[in-house]
């Protein structure tokens, strides 16, 4: 869960463009008063990126989620993280010396970065 609220907060820090696409003024335009925007063309072809798509969130009718099992967030976490843990694949070794120079690097670094409360 902490995964999709990070790319959620992600995608909400990569900031609103505000150039003709971003307003939609060609929705507004074809809609009309009292029209509906999901029907437009600039809707259908900006939805996919618009928004960002949580891998937990469930969208299904009431009754399809009822037929799968029911599960709550959590319960769809808990079996992605299992799924995730499942599907490892370590990566292949470091090379050993390349290994001893990041970890000299991050030695280096500890020791020239005091800690902060944040």
């Amino acid at each position: 869960m902490d995964a999709d609220r990070c790319g959620m907060l992600h995608r909400l820090l990569e900031g609103l463009a505000i150039d003709d696409n971003e307003l939609g003024s060609s929705a507004f335009n074809e809609a009309g008063p009292g029209g509906n925007f999901l029907a437009t063309a600039h809707t259908m072809a900006n939805f996919e990126s618009a928004n960002f798509e949580a891998a937990l969130c469930d969208t299904r009718s009431f009754e399809q989620w009822s037929e799968e099992g029911s599960l709550d967030m959590a319960q769809r976490a808990n079996r992605q993280w299992k799924q995730t843990l499942a599907d490892y694949e370590p990566p292949p070794p470091f090379d050993p010396a390349v290994d001893r120079e990041l970890q000299a690097f991050v030695t280096e670094r500890k020791a020239a970065v005091p800690d902060a409360w944040y």
